[in-house]
């Protein structure tokens, strides 16, 4: 069986590995690096940054801890993008080193499908060759949006890309969308020590979570100083002399460095054969697969950003697999039930399943247990208090279909859930799980507790 994979991000390089841990003859078409935007721009680069912003943090805060230094602490932001630079490329080399591990051939250029069965790679040194397949897998991902009028420059304005290689700290940055990715960067370049203004065209920030997530964090970025405008949109960015001259639709305006466009992503779909092909795709662009990642064109599957959704990695990743699996002759279907998220602002947050508002929108009859940090011994061991925790459990049942979390690990604890979910474990199963103490996950069996009504460290209501 010859796989051939075009796109080597998280969705195809995972894709790769399964085909050839299946026995496959595996090809991989790449015109950038190994690893997708997740590796060389997106995740794994932000959240490098992200560590080094918490580090300084703490540098700051040493005195709380009994621990005297001298001299003020400042952040480098050479040797930040040093280090930044350096961990993208151990995870590069990693998985080039995965590929020659399992033998997946390697071809470095852009790759456009002729036929289901073949694609042209027009290499970077110039020449072309054609690859045969018996199962392709399109996994190209995708790049960040533009808003017309205000095109990505790299200097005055910034792609999510172009803040990953920034050079000096701006006094002054606007970030236009308050989503995951712009949040993120607004806890970043505040640490940094920037003045950061959001705006964001809906009611609040992160939208695709919980509303009192939202309302925490919105809260959370006051005490930051982060500005925060909501329900507002850019009209006019001007550049001038002393900065970038912006016009807001509410006829106020300011004065800012920078800009930093954060308001979605654009599916990598053009000139990859797909209308030749006659793939399918949907409203917004997206490819269209079944449940098996399978296109309409019988032996052509997609993974990844491309097919729409949560622009998630390791929902990329599961993806891969599932397609790698039935190109290979193993069945398997997708699931998306159960997909946790995280959004790695300070502090962190987590979720999986349901929102409470879309719960009561289904019109389930739901309970809700709410547990917070400040609450935790371990919290004021390690001097972070801020966050809470909150289940959602079917009233009828018990079973649990949604967590949230703000806080201090949240990307890490929200997967006790996520297994319990899978399980379809009910609030009183984790209630009754013994766990460990001090610990930040003791706050998830409170909360489970305070579904039943039986939270024992907290007030009488």
């Amino acid at each position: 069986m010859r796989v051939v994979v075009l796109g080597s991000g998280p969705g195809g390089y995972v894709a790769a590995l399964k085909a050839a841990h299946l026995g496959a003859q595996v090809s991989v078409i790449e015109k950038d690096e190994v690893g997708g935007t997740c590796l060389n721009w997106g995740c794994i680069p932000t959240k490098t940054l992200i560590a080094s912003t918490e580090a300084l943090r703490n540098a700051r805060n040493l005195s709380e801890y009994g621990i005297e230094s001298s001299g003020p602490v400042f952040p480098n932001l050479t040797k930040m993008m040093e280090r930044k630079d350096k961990v993208v490329s151990i995870q590069v080399k990693g998985i080039r080193g995965l590929f020659k591990s399992w033998g997946v051939t390697l071809k470095e250029g852009k790759g456009t499908m002729v036929s289901p069965r073949s694609i042209e790679v027009e290499k970077n040194d110039g020449t072309k060759e054609t690859v045969e397949a018996d199962r392709i897998i399109i996994a190209t991902g995708s790049r960040p949006a533009e808003i017309p009028g205000f095109p990505f420059d790299g200097e005055r304005i910034l792609s999510s890309d172009n803040a990953v290689t920034v050079r000096e700290i701006p006094k002054r940055i606007l970030i236009v969308g308050a989503g995951v990715i712009g949040c993120e960067y607004a806890c970043i370049f505040s640490e940094l020590g920037a003045e950061v203004t959001m705006v964001e065209m809906l009611s609040r920030a992160v939208s695709s979570e919980d509303i009192e997530i939202s309302e925490y964090l919105e809260k959370e970025f006051r005490k930051k100083k982060i500005t925060l405008k909501t329900g507002v949109k850019v009209s006019r960015v001007q550049s001038e002399e002393n900065g970038m001259h912006v016009v807001l639709s509410d006829g106020k305006e300011l004065l800012t460095d920078k800009v930093l466009v954060s308001v979605g992503r654009s599916y990598n779909t053009e000139h990859i054969g797909l209308e030749r092909l006659g793939i399918g795709k949907g409203e917004k662009g997206e490819i269209l697969v079944n449940e098996t990642m399978e296109t309409n064109v019988k032996g052509v599957y997609a993974v990844g950003d491309v097919v729409g959704g949560m622009l998630l990695a390791h929902k990329a990743s599961r993806e891969g697999i599932v397609a790698a699996s039935n190109a290979c002759g193993t069945d398997m279907t997708m699931d998306y039930s159960i997909v946790p998220a995280a959004v790695f602002t300070s502090p962190e947050i987590a979720s999986v399943g349901l929102r409470e508002h879309e719960a009561v929108g289904k019109g389930m009859s739901i309970r809700t247990g709410h547990f917070p940090v400040r609450a935790l011994g371990k919290a004021h061991a390690t001097g972070e208090i801020s966050g809470f925790f909150k289940i959602i459990t079917d009233a009828r049942t018990d079973r649990i279909i949604g967590a949230h979390i703000i806080g201090p690990h949240a990307s890490d604890l929200i997967h006790e859930i996520a297994v319990a979910m899978k399980a379809g474990l009910a609030a009183k199963d984790v209630a009754e799980t013994i766990h460990a103490h001090p610990t930040f996950s003791e706050g998830i069996r409170e909360a489970a507790e305070d579904v039943l009504g039986e939270a024992i460290h907290v007030p009488k209501k």
